[in-house]
């Protein structure tokens, strides 16, 4: 498909590198020509320099001819009106990032309305929803959802006293009468489709899918449940806090939150009151222990700086904080949290990557492709894909283990 993507930021870089490996043609718009440049230079794009809310900019880019037009800039008004050019002038579907709590709000359906919006997506509100799900089932470090809420795709990390160290798939549905289906593995770098004789080592990052009755039963049985997180720290008044934070204490959680600037502390205890607001710089040790961060069920970092957030989350990880979880924007930082010991870490770039291709793999239905939506697993290395089988499928009613699978060199 033909695509153009406005905005080279964090968002519209994750989203490039997404889209060009679908295979998709790509069109950039950005007022930064060194940023064009550089992208021009890692990527097989476009790239356009201007304003994306110039019709004569649109129309260089090719805009009469685009399948998808998404508007990632760092401005929600330039976004909106940009979106609302493209489909004037020709564009099929528009997608516009809109993160201003006021927009987020009952406004936001009269606003796609008149806007003619196919999409309307906001990182930070995802990013809290996802931290939400895993606040509610805190054992996990990933939870996805398919098949209409029916199912559950869940990422755990095997600990050194795991019970299924050394164990096999087979014998570890034998002893434990698991209804789950271990999906992906990744060991170190190296991720693995496994058989039933798969060696399941500490370590492992394991994707596994079930029920989710059959989930819970699993992870009691290997004694890694946690109930979900009552008494949660957030650092970093950021709108990902903010939506989380309503989130959480709509659901009955004790929110404290710790921010070192006092207009935001301000903003939050106006709009948020059930929310317990510190000032304080909470990248000092001292605040934290004040605060209570050993006696804390879960600590989150959602401040606006990476190295902080990392930082901050392997403090809370020496507490023995039961649920800790980070968020980190730059991709080359994500690894080193990891070998930091950070399981839980958020990534809203990553997040709207993955909505932004399920909805471009949407789009390609009617070219035959059947996929409905796309989970991206392990990092992104692995994925899953959720598909309609039709009815002139010339395998109906076959068993997956008669079917005979082409084989990808």
């Amino acid at each position: 498909m033909n695509i153009i993507i406005c905005g080279c930021g964090k968002i519209g870089t994750t989203l490039v590198a997404s889209l060009v490996e679908e295979g998709h043609n790509i069109t950039l718009i950005d007022s930064d020509a060194a940023v064009v440049d550089q992208m021009q230079n890692i990527y097989d794009v476009i790239g356009i320099i201007g304003n994306a809310a110039d019709c004569d900019v649109l129309r260089e880019a090719g805009v009469e001819d685009a399948s998808l037009f998404v508007a990632a800039s760092g401005s929600d008004e330039t976004n909106m009106l940009a979106c609302f050019l493209a489909k004037r002038m020709g564009a099929k579907h528009t997608i516009a990032r809109i993160r201003n709590p006021q927009y987020n709000s009952s406004s936001l359906v009269f606003l796609r309305q008149q806007l003619d919006l196919s999409m309307a997506i906001n990182p930070d509100l995802l990013a809290a929803q996802e931290l939400y799900n895993i606040l509610k089932f805190p054992s996990a470090i990933k939870i996805e959802s398919f098949s209409r809420r029916d199912f559950e795709m869940i990422e755990i990390r095997l600990k050194p006293d795991s019970p299924l160290d050394g164990m096999s798939l087979l014998e570890m549905r034998a002893k434990y009468n698991a209804k789950v289906l271990i999906c992906a593995v990744q060991r170190d770098s190296e991720v693995f489709i496994p058989g039933g004789d798969f060696v399941l080592h500490s370590g492992d990052r394991v994707g596994l899918t079930a029920a989710p009755t059959e989930v819970l039963k699993f992870f009691k049985a290997l004694n890694v449940y946690q109930k979900q997180a009552r008494d949660v720290i957030l650092l970093g008044g950021s709108r990902v806090a903010f939506y989380l934070a309503n989130l959480l204490t709509a659901s009955g959680t004790a929110v404290k939150l710790i921010d070192r600037d006092p207009a935001v502390c301000q903003m939050f205890s106006d709009e948020l009151p059930k929310v317990n607001v510190i000032l304080g710089d909470g990248a000092k040790q001292e605040l934290l222990l004040e605060e209570g961060i050993k006696d804390a069920e879960a600590f989150v970092a959602l401040t606006g700086m990476d190295e902080e957030n990392i930082l901050t989350g392997v403090l809370a990880n020496s507490y023995q904080v039961p649920k800790v979880i980070v968020k980190v924007n730059r991709e080359e930082l994500i690894s080193m949290a990891e070998n930091l010991g950070l399981d839980t870490i958020i990534s809203p770039p990553r997040i709207i990557s993955d909505v932004l291709i399920r909805y471009a793999r949407a789009l390609n239905n009617s070219l035959g492709s059947n996929v409905e939506t796309m989970y991206n697993l392990m990092d992104g290395k692995a994925e899953a894909l959720e598909f309609r089988v039709s009815a002139d499928f010339p395998f109906l009613n076959v068993p997956l283990r008669n079917m005979k699978f082409k084989k990808i060199s």
